[in-house]
């Protein structure tokens, strides 16, 4: 976490927790969503406005957790905003070539632990990280890797992969939290 949030952190403790505004795709990009976005639907019908600014992209990316019940956050100085996710909370990205790295899009590498396919062929690796989906552009890696036993994934329908892997796709404020804990915007 950058010095510069732990510090307005400690500045100011209480800032209640922001809920909707923030979402991250299968293909790792990072989407705004407004009170307008909001009410028009789901993530997974309207993303929202994407973000394509790499001074922010890399802010977020530096500032990006799960806490203790794993929902994932980003820590935008003093004020926590939960993200909602498409699939996972992490986006793989895979080398071309044996060992066949892997890298989230936040630009860690990741040592896989085991691989998971869903209903809809999507493949994801539980890593040392947390679970992630490997991107689209990656499969043709991805099943290489396969094919030389890198990686033997086993099936796990989508529904079942948050609770089993212990995230969630769309965190909700807390039993306690202020009442208007899910409806502030980014501070």
């Amino acid at each position: 976490m950058d010095e510069i949030v732990e510090a307005a952190l400690r500045k100011w403790p209480n800032v209640p927790h922001c809920y909707g505004w923030l979402a991250l795709d299968a293909r790792g990009d990072w989407y705004l969503r407004d009170e307008r976005i909001q009410a028009a639907g789901p993530f997974a019908r309207i993303k929202g406005s994407r973000i394509a600014h790499e001074r922010l992209l890399g802010f977020i990316q530096r500032n990006y957790a799960a806490d203790d019940d794993g929902a994932w956050f980003f820590q935008n100085g003093p004020q926590r905003v939960y993200v909602e996710l498409e699939a996972a909370p992490l986006v793989w990205r895979v080398d071309a070539a044996a060992p066949w790295a892997v890298q989230a899009h936040t630009g860690a590498a990741a040592v896989p632990r085991s691989a998971w396919v869903d209903e809809r062929g999507r493949l994801f690796l539980d890593a040392d990280l947390g679970l992630g989906i490997v991107h689209t552009l990656d499969m043709g890696a991805a099943a290489d890797a396969v094919e030389q036993g890198c990686w033997r994934p086993r099936e796990m329908a989508f529904e079942r992969m948050p609770m089993y892997f212990g995230y969630q796709l769309r965190p909700t404020p807390k039993a306690g939290e202020p009442p208007d804990a899910g409806a502030s915007g980014p501070a």
